[in-house]
């Protein structure tokens, strides 16, 4: 007798005859809905650049965290579910302070990746008490930090798979920022002109208008370690993008014609 997809989807380690895990499947989904969050590593540091959703004139903005800071030398950015990433983001921080306690060094960026993604693979399995995780994270996680490799920056998804990039995006508009990415990035490519490329490429995918309070960004560099910018910092980088962009944005986002840095 055979499973009907729908039976299938109920199994989160019931693979389909196709080989498919369909609630994984669903959760990368969800990131699609995410906030956008991009980032970029050069030899001079890593930058991240998120998305933030006003959903209301009343909202607190600082109640809203897409950047959040791991440890003094890593930060992590978030799309999806919210309420996930934080299960996920208080496990790099135990796991950097235990590593730090045990060894009296700072934990690797790639270690706290493999650290997080264990956790990120357990739905289904049960713990001593019987209690199963029903369903995979529904968040991706761009990791961003400086250890005795360099900068580093890797990208996590909902299946635990984490693998290291030069740039990447993640979120609802990552399709087009992604394409806009590979355009623009070069080996050579500095800090500053990394938090340029983000902030033009995040105003060209986003549907709000990009100001001071919609967006956050944070650089991970050796001298400075974790820094998130204040919202005079975001808006002398905002000046500084403006010239950079020539026209409005099409449908499909940014060409290579449209930005220089």
């Amino acid at each position: 007798m055979f499973l009907t997809r729908s039976e299938y989807d109920r199994g989160v380690n019931t693979f389909s005859p196709e080989g498919r895990l369909f609630q994984v499947e669903y959760a990368i989904e969800a990131i699609k809905l995410g906030s956008t969050a991009l980032g970029i590593c050069t030899s001079e540091g890593v930058v991240l650049a998120v998305e933030k959703r006003i959903t209301s004139p009343l909202l607190e903005l600082t109640t809203i965290e897409k950047i959040v800071e791991v440890d003094k030398h890593i930060a992590c950015a978030v799309s999806g579910l919210i309420a996930d990433s934080r299960t996920l983001v208080d496990r790099a921080r135990v796991e950097c302070q235990n590593h730090w306690f045990i060894y009296d060094e700072r934990m690797s960026v790639e270690s706290v990746a493999q650290a997080v993604s264990n956790l990120a693979i357990q739905f289904g399995d049960s713990d001593e008490d019987g209690a199963a995780m029903s369903r995979p994270f529904g968040v991706a996680i761009l990791f961003a930090g400086i250890d005795e490799k360099g900068p580093q920056l890797f990208h996590m998804d909902p299946s635990g798979t984490f693998v290291q990039f030069d740039a990447k995006a993640i979120g609802s508009g990552s399709e087009g920022a992604q394409q806009s990415l590979q355009e623009v990035y070069h080996k050579s490519m500095t800090l500053k002109e990394a938090i340029n490329a983000v902030l033009t490429i995040l105003k060209q995918v986003m549907e709000e208008k990009l100001n001071s309070t919609n967006v956050e960004v944070v650089t991970v560099t050796p001298d400075k370690k974790f820094h998130m910018f204040t919202k005079e910092e975001v808006e002398e980088a905002l000046e500084a993008v403006a010239p950079l962009i020539k026209d409005e944005p099409g449908p499909s986002g940014m060409s290579s014609s449209q930005a220089k840095f």
